[in-house]
């Protein structure tokens, strides 16, 4: 691993290059905050693939990539004298100082549970409103559940039990059945809602990241799917013209490998 002066020339050298892209560069010099928040969200779900897919070499080239990003806003920023990337270091550093009192303070702690408390009531400290303020509004909604549910039980806002929470989800079940029965369409959407969002939760207590999970199974799924493409063009059939038990062998084949 390289040494803290490497790190930090490294650093030094990016810092460099963007100060010479901003100024030479025809496209670098047109960029504005609000140009580069969509890549910059691209960026970020390239990072989260390659950290599912467990590829470390990935992983590093899309850190570099956000890297640029966060460099890049600093550099705007001085442009208009707001900040610069002083000022962003800075202020994390204040903050995680701040928020560590168990670190940099004498309060005492038993576990990452009482960690995370103690950060939630910090940030009401420091002004905010709501636990829920921090939680992005352009959050996919599955994301922003589980960050919900993170958020509120902070503050002991929470089930004692995971199995408190699956019979909350065997209820919520049972309602969305009753609606579909019904047929009322708008009725049948908020109780589908209630059982994703208690699912979510459930997910929380099994300790599992429901985001990757459903990701999990994504990659599952367009992986079999792809094998019985493949396995019809070899047999010289077109998937459109297959039986479904003709599909199902084949499906059946790609789970097995």
């Amino acid at each position: 691993m390289n040494s803290r002066e490497n790190q930090l020339n490294a650093l030094d050298r990016l810092l460099t290059i963007m100060d010479e892209l901003r100024e030479q560069c025809p496209w670098d010099k047109k960029q504005t905050l609000q140009s580069l928040r969509h890549l910059t969200i691209e960026e970020t779900y390239e990072l989260g693939d390659a950290i599912l897919n467990n590829d470390l070499e990935e992983v590093k080239k899309e850190l570099g990539d956000l890297l640029l990003h966060i460099v890049f806003y600093a550099k705007i920023g001085s442009e208009t004298q707001d900040f610069d990337i002083a000022d962003v270091a800075n202020e994390i550093c204040e903050k995680l100082i701040h928020r560590h009192p168990h670190i940099y303070g004498d309060v005492q702690v038993a576990d990452e549970e009482e960690v995370k408390k103690n950060w939630e009531k910090l940030k009401l400290k420091e002004g905010k409103k709501s636990v829920l303020e921090g939680v992005p509004k352009s959050l996919p909604a599955l994301v922003k559940a589980s960050r919900i549910q993170d958020k509120v039980a902070g503050v002991g806002f929470d089930w004692e039990e995971p199995q408190q929470v699956f019979e909350k989800l065997e209820e919520e079940l049972a309602e969305l059945q009753d609606e579909v029965n019904a047929q009322n369409q708008d009725k049948i959407e908020a109780e589908f809602g209630d059982v994703l969002f208690s699912m979510i939760n459930y997910a929380r207590f099994l300790k599992i990241n429901p985001e990757d999970a459903l990701e999990r199974t994504n990659k599952k799924f367009i992986k079999r799917f792809q094998y019985l493409e493949e396995k019809a063009k070899v047999n010289s059939k077109s998937i459109q013209d297959m039986t479904l038990a003709e599909m199902d062998v084949f499906w059946e084949e790609a789970k097995r490998l």
